[in-house]
């Protein structure tokens, strides 16, 4: 890794910087960002003894530019966990300088000491950008597609 360049757990200290950079990620998604509720819950999770999810920070030369978040599932084919990758994202005037190659490379690290199978993620279709950073580092665009249910529609299953 490069010396100018940290990856830290992300706890008290460092936690708005998280909150700050997720706000980034949704303007460059053009999403909504977490919303106070969501906010206040992200905080709550992110500093519990049993986080639902791991959240890192990279900071370089000590300035916070970029994050990731992951999580653990689990395949019944292969009976082991997987690691999924839910954010990486790096400030845009940080990027193409290797910052996302080490957050990358780092969650591919914690995935095989947890003894997962896979590291799976998913990217928007319209980021080419991500689209070619992932098959740059070996990603395989899969044949699935993504679906989702929002709290709505799931309320609305009892109809």
């Amino acid at each position: 890794m490069r010396a100018d360049l940290v990856i830290s757990k992300v706890d008290e200290h460092n936690l708005q910087h998280l909150l700050h950079l997720i706000e980034e990620l949704a303007r460059f998604e053009h999403l909504a960002p977490p919303d106070r509720q969501a906010r206040a819950r992200l905080e709550r999770d992110a500093l519990r003894s049993d986080p639902p999810f791991s959240a890192f920070l990279a900071f370089l030369d000590s300035k916070p530019v970029g994050y990731i978040t992951y999580y653990f599932t689990y395949s019944t084919f292969q009976g082991r966990p997987n690691l999924f990758l839910e954010d990486i994202f790096v400030h845009e005037g940080a990027r193409q300088r290797g910052v996302g190659r080490e957050l990358f490379r780092f969650c591919a690290q914690e995935a095989l000491a947890q003894g997962c199978g896979r590291m799976e993620w998913s990217v928007l279709d319209w980021n080419e950008n991500a689209i070619r950073f992932y098959e740059s580092m070996g990603g395989k665009r899969l044949g699935w597609f993504f679906y989702r249910l929002d709290e709505e529609g799931m309320k609305g299953l009892d109809r």
